[in-house]
């Protein structure tokens, strides 16, 4: 048996996953891993351009969008690993993620997931790394911006958690889809992910499930660094659509038996906030440009992939507090990989 399978299911961002299983094959240095690609049909061509880059990765051909559990799903049957990370492709890990991830399990025998230490591409903290179960109570304090207004509050603030220390284990409740370090005895007796959720929500499914299991989730203080859905417009009607269908699935499967007013309350908030962002997206930047500024670099820390490690990009990233994000050439394809693009610069120059 493996010690870890990194399961990443990808759409249309071979670039991005190439960075990504860059960043997982020099994590891997000490283990034994298994890395698995389940590709949802992308149109790019990701397969066809990465299997031979990386004769080590299975990459398994879904044959149409199957969305991310099913494709998930897909990968998880055909792994080996007695922990299992599933990851988006617009990740890079540190170095040490994987073993860090594997000796904190192998001394918690009751954790049955963990999460990471996300960073923007600002270097910044991601709240997503740590999350309570939305409750109809939680729910509404995050939907109704209570949250917002008293973030460190044990009361309105616990959809992020972020009373808790950040540079400290801690448990929480909801592991991010992005990061998802699992036992594989607790995907055994939960049997993996929601095949009903298409996109979104699905992490919080089985965070869930796995606590009503009897298992424990926890936050790992070890670093990585998450894109945000490259491939997502988040300002979409469509994500909007989407993002909160998922939350009421999710209501509806674990929490149907709450009062009926109550329930009431929250499907009303999430039906503003669907409607909130479709108005946004129509009306209020119908008119926004999508073209990216020559000078995209400006505001970039850019590093040379080929003498720096991803590890040492996410250091600097970290201790950076001057809202510049990162920016990584690889001089030998000279591509350029931001949060906003890939390209391939004429003649870009590093020192």
């Amino acid at each position: 048996m493996k010690d870890v399978s990194v399961i990443i299911v990808s759409y249309n961002v071979r670039y991005y996953l190439e960075q990504c299983l860059l960043s997982v094959i020099q994590a891997s240095e000490g283990l034994d891993v298994e890395i698995l690609v389940a590709d949802n049909d992308s149109p790019d061509d990701s397969v066809g351009y990465l299997e031979p880059l990386f004769p080590s990765v299975r990459f398994l051909r879904t044959g149409g969008n199957l969305g991310f559990s099913k494709a998930n799903n897909l990968a998880l049957k055909q792994s080996v690993g007695r922990y299992v990370l599933f990851l988006n492709p617009d990740t890079i890990i540190s170095g040490s993620m994987l073993r860090d991830c594997v000796d904190f399990m192998d001394s918690h025998p009751k954790a049955g997931g963990a999460g990471v230490m996300m960073l923007n591409a600002d270097g910044s903290f991601a709240l997503e790394s740590r999350r309570s179960v939305p409750t109809p109570f939680v729910s509404f304090c995050k939907m109704s911006g209570l949250g917002n207004l008293f973030p460190k509050s044990r009361l309105f603030g616990r959809y992020y958690m972020d009373y808790l220390d950040r540079e400290r284990a801690s448990r929480i409740e909801v592991i991010s889809g992005a990061a998802m370090f699992v036992r594989r005895e607790a995907l055994n007796q939960t049997g993996g992910f929601d095949e009903d959720f298409f996109m979104y929500g699905e992490d919080v499914d089985l965070s869930y499930r796995i606590l009503k299991a009897g298992w424990e989730n926890w936050y790992i203080p070890t670093r990585m660094l998450h894109y945000k859905g490259e491939s997502t417009n988040k300002t979409s009607y469509r994500y909007a659509q989407v993002f909160y269908d998922a939350m009421l699935i999710f209501f509806r499967k674990h929490f149907s038996n709450l009062s009926g007013f109550f329930a009431a309350v929250v499907k009303s908030v999430i039906f503003v906030k669907k409607i909130s962002t479709y108005l946004a997206n129509n009306v209020l930047y119908r008119n926004a440009s999508t073209e990216v500024s020559d000078n995209v670099l400006a505001n970039c820390v850019l590093f040379d992939a080929s003498c720096t490690t991803y590890s040492q990009m996410l250091d600097v990233m970290s201790s950076e507090k001057d809202g510049r994000k990162i920016a990584i050439y690889y001089p030998n394809k000279e591509l350029l990989i931001t949060d906003r693009l890939v390209r391939q610069p004429h003649k870009l120059t590093t020192k």
